[in-house]
């Protein structure tokens, strides 16, 4: 299927009013969860909350260009080609202030080419980085960029999280204990000059809320290492099914796709 093609019975769907409802139930837990922490002694600002809309598998036109035109400019994408592909026809048709979040598996033989593809300004952000080998790939990948571009690339960096496996399930993927989160973070830090870590990720077990809850343990463990406040890390964690609930337990990025796009079609996909 195209990326930009539209596909039946996708027209009808009315991706603004879906959007709207989305950012107006998130505004509406952060404001809850931010009124309830202000009489803790929590310092977090807990009202703010990203929404990356998740368009895996669908077309640019109709919904991609609707969500654009709605407001939405932070996007998720799961699948590197796919990635590369949107994010060169949405700039050949003049959309060039999309911020894209790589949110899937990524191989590290295909780390270069979206880093190169779409550099520093799109790519703001790959969420699923667990292990040294893709880490050092992706900080070549940006050296490589650096060397080809102009002067005023020199001192960006991309954004990553690391992916942590809270379930504990063997088909999900990222670090599974805090130890090894905590090596991992030292070792991309000492040897990955042109990765900075923004933040956490989990995807968690369907209906277990407590992989949240693990999540923000992670991230206060992790702050007092990195000697920084746990404000300067992003939590990503809740999609469709729990957002609100993740944003209930401090979730500051949520990943939100058939709610606003419609069901998914995989036929294309491998």
């Amino acid at each position: 299927m195209s990326t930009t093609d539209a596909t039946t019975g996708e027209d009808f769907i009315d991706i603004e009013a879906n959007l709207n409802e989305v950012q107006s139930r998130i505004q509406t837990t952060a404001s809850i969860r931010s009124n309830s922490t202000s009489n803790s002694n929590s310092n977090s600002n807990s009202n703010a909350v990203q929404l990356i809309a998740v368009s895996k598998t669908k077309p640019i036109q109709p919904l991609l260009l609707q969500a654009y035109q709605a407001g939405q400019r932070y996007f998720g994408e799961n699948y590197a080609q796919e990635l590369i592909q949107k994010a060169a026809d949405m700039e050949q048709m003049g959309y060039t202030d999309i911020k894209w979040h790589f949110i899937g598996p990524l191989q590290s033989n295909k780390a270069g080419p979206l880093v190169k593809s779409l550099g520093l300004d799109k790519l703001v952000c790959v969420e699923t980085v667990s292990t040294l080998k893709l880490a050092n790939k992706l900080n070549n990948a940006v050296a490589s960029l650096k060397d080809l571009g102009d002067k005023n690339d020199e001192d960006k960096t991309l954004g990553i999280y690391i992916q942590i496996n809270t379930s504990g399930e063997e088909s999900k993927s990222g670090v599974s204990n805090v130890n090894q989160c905590m090596d991992l973070i030292q070792q991309i830090t000492s040897s990955c000059p042109h990765l900075k870590i923004n933040g956490l990720m989990t995807i968690g077990a369907p209906g277990d809320y407590t992989c949240f809850d693990t999540l923000v343990d992670y991230r206060r463990d992790v702050a007092e290492m990195m000697e920084v406040s746990v404000d300067e890390l992003s939590l990503s964690m809740g999609m469709s099914g729990d957002f609100e609930e993740a944003i209930r337990r401090g979730a500051t990025s949520v990943r939100v796709g058939s709610t606003i796009f419609g069901a998914r079609d995989y036929s294309n996909k491998k």
